[in-house]
């Protein structure tokens, strides 16, 4: 009997690594003998670098670079098992989380470190990078990590712009000629589940800005900056980034990303699933465990457990998803290739009990014992 065990995080309660773990604990407690392989995911978001190293054997690594508001930060980003793929979230450089909220205000913080990260990683050998865009503080089109990258964004006296979303109107021109040489060659995927302009009413400025810090005047003004980035870019260029679909994520950063660096957009999900190779993983496998801390409607687009389920659905494996929490329009997910579902909660119980760390585990290990036995039964 072999078994993939394919799950996200339990977000506040336990790791992909950790979720693996405890369906592993519940299978072996019904099989001894059966073989099972853990493959750690996520979604593009939190977690990604962290599932991906574990996924490929490779390592983390820990640096300090510049945060969201020009200070130095601890950030860590991974190294696959391949030595040529680095893994970085840009929430480690960027994040809301890094700024208190009495001073998040996207007008002044900057993506200057993701750019920092991009070049210790390609010092270390990275040739390639799987990009997560997710949770960021920032406003400022990806101008801070382009800064980073040798980029030059002057103003009308030639001077050099400063730093954060706030200076996005005073771009007139960019200089190429201090980019660095290593960027060449070097192949970007981002993951982006997200299809919004850079600017305008749906734009980065607009959808995501308030999210930041932003009041409405400053939501005008950085839309306005962006506006100026575009056109910038367009005459230096010929490069229309507002046509870029996902341009506005992260605050601009997809821009940035798929306009000057050549990077291309992608679904999350899909981009992950690729990476750890879970087509070549589930041929010849007899079933898939996969599950994430919630199943909903949101699940059927573009989610882990879709993910999973859709490539079981190919080679015709069999397909069940565990959550935390289940959703009547979860009922979806049995059309679009997962087999069953279910919720590993056993009791009512708070909130806050649920998402206790050892309790999570210990409800994966004992509901994925319980659909070995039914499995195996069926079969």
């Amino acid at each position: 009997m072999n078994i993939i065990i394919a799950m996200d995080s339990f977000k506040g309660s336990v790791t992909s690594m950790e979720a693996g773990e405890a369906v592993a604990s519940g299978i072996r407690t019904a099989v001894p003998g059966a073989r099972h392989t853990i493959i750690p995911l996520a979604d593009g978001g939190e977690g990604t670098a962290d599932a991906l190293v574990r996924a490929t054997g490779g390592h983390l690594i820990r640096t300090r670079v510049t945060g969201p508001l020009g200070e130095p930060v601890d950030a860590t980003y991974g190294l696959l098992g391949d030595g040529e793929t680095a893994a970085i979230e840009i929430a480690e450089t960027c994040g809301l989380t890094l700024v208190p909220e009495s001073e998040r205000n996207p007008n002044n913080t900057t993506t200057y470190g993701v750019g920092e990260l991009i070049l210790d990683a390609i010092d270390r050998g990275a040739q390639s990078f799987i990009i997560g865009l997710g949770g960021s503080a920032t406003n400022d089109a990806g101008v801070g990590m382009l800064q980073a990258l040798g980029y030059r964004f002057l103003d009308e006296t030639g001077e050099e712009v400063p730093r954060g979303g706030k200076a996005l109107g005073a771009i007139r021109s960019i200089d190429t000629a201090a980019v660095h040489p290593s960027l060449r060659g070097v192949l970007i995927q981002v993951a982006c589940d997200v299809n919004n302009p850079l600017y305008g009413e749906q734009g980065a400025a607009h959808i995501y800005g308030p999210q930041k810090g932003a009041d409405q005047e400053t939501v005008k003004e950085l839309d306005d900056g962006l506006r100026n980035f575009a056109r910038v870019v367009r005459e230096h260029f010929g490069i229309d980034v507002q046509a870029i679909q996902g341009a506005g994520a992260a605050g601009g950063l997809g821009a940035a990303f798929a306009g000057l660096l050549g990077g291309e957009l992608r679904s999350g999900i899909d981009l992950m699933l690729e990476a750890v190779d879970l087509n070549e993983h589930l041929k010849g496998a007899d079933l898939v465990i996969t599950g994430e801390g919630k199943l909903d409607a949101q699940s059927s687009m573009g989610k882990t457990a879709m993910g999973v389920a859709g490539l079981a659905k190919e080679l015709g494996v069999p397909c069940v998803a565990l959550a935390g929490s289940v959703t009547e329009d979860a009922a979806a997910l049995n059309e679009l290739g997962v087999t069953a579902y279910y919720s590993i909660m056993w009791e009512p119980m708070s909130l806050k009990d649920a998402m206790e760390s050892e309790r999570t585990k210990l409800n994966l290990s004992r509901t994925s014992h319980q659909v070995i036995r039914l499995f195996l039964r069926s079969n």
